[in-house]
């Protein structure tokens, strides 16, 4: 598929359920009251045969928390099982990934996404209203029977430069990719302030030396990547406001009711004819059509609402 400004749309991000775990401080604040919402599996395996069959080759499941479901194994091999998809890689805050890792690798999955964003188990507990990182980190290592694991971080100012180090410093005996992801202005994102990409830099190099530009690219995301010496892993930069990457965004979003939204800011979402696949075919490329140029997050008098929903009901 390509949208109105020839960029080309094969990455899809599908929420499989709006319930989560957690209650982190930026995607479900105690002010806003969890849903329940789960994507029917038969709805779910149409919306994904329909996107195949448009150009879409790469599926990103994302919750919620999408290991919720007991059917999760099942879904990442239909999934995989498509015409024409090359990846499907699942985003999961680790809580239950020490059991369902190797199931998972069997099933097909080439890439997994942990989100952590403190290794102090008080700080986790502030950030999360859980005190799960013990959990978290056996889900990590028994994630390495995946084929590429990624830590996604989520810097606040809050965050000291001892712990965003002992984050970083995953990367360096393990082939782990460490992600720190720009705080975005959406939902309880939205009262906080996050760490900006260049003080995270600062630090990094202070403590571990140069960070040297990579070449390689890891997954189908906008990250950019840097090698450090010593370190098996590389650490990435996610920078949506302060490095604008819209004008290689290649992604679309379906939410778990069912809504596909093609920017993460501009777009409310439309409602997807389930049930009719030209039907749902023809709404599909009508709302690529309409995707905007870019977000608009820092242009003054813009609300820094995404369409009136939250990160975690569009699933990240």
């Amino acid at each position: 598929m390509f949208d109105s400004f020839g960029r080309v749309i094969d990455y899809a991000r599908l929420s499989v359920t709006d319930r989560c775990n957690l209650r982190c401080v930026y995607c479900l604040p105690e002010s806003e009251k969890a849903t329940c919402v789960t994507m029917p599996f038969d709805d779910l395996m149409r919306i994904g045969k329909v996107l195949a069959s448009l150009g879409v080759k790469k599926f990103k499941i994302t919750g919620g928390e999408p290991t919720l479901r007991p059917d999760i194994v099942e879904v990442v091999r239909s999934l995989k099982s498509l015409p024409n998809i090359t990846d499907v890689t699942l985003t999961t805050n680790g809580l239950t990934l020490a059991d369902l890792a190797p199931d998972l690798a069997a099933a097909g999955l080439d890439s997994v996404n942990i989100s952590i964003d403190s290794l102090n188990p008080a700080i986790y507990r502030s950030l999360t209203g859980v005190s799960a990182l013990s959990r978290v980190l056996k889900g990590l290592e028994a994630a390495s029977a995946i084929n590429s694991v990624k830590v996604n971080c989520v810097p606040q100012s809050a965050t000291t430069e001892d712990d965003l180090l002992a984050l970083v410093n995953l990367a360096r005996k393990n082939s782990v990719h460490v992600r720190l992801i720009e705080l975005m202005p959406i939902g309880g994102g939205s009262a906080l302030v996050g760490l900006s990409p260049e003080t995270a830099k600062e630090w990094i190099e202070r403590a571990y030396g140069p960070l040297t530009p990579s070449s390689l690219r890891k997954g189908n995301g906008p990250a950019v990547y840097y090698s450090l010496e010593g370190f098996k892993g590389l650490i990435g930069f996610i920078s949506a406001l302060q490095g604008c990457f819209c004008e290689r965004c290649n992604r679309l979003r379906i939410t778990a009711d069912g809504h596909i939204k093609t920017c993460l800011h501009l777009d409310p979402g439309r409602p997807l004819p389930l049930h009719d696949e030209r039907a749902m075919a023809e709404t599909i490329l009508a709302a690529v059509h309409e995707k905007p140029a870019r977000h608009l997050f820092q242009t003054p008098g813009m609300s820094s609402e995404a369409g009136g929903r939250s990160m975690r009901r569009i699933g990240g």
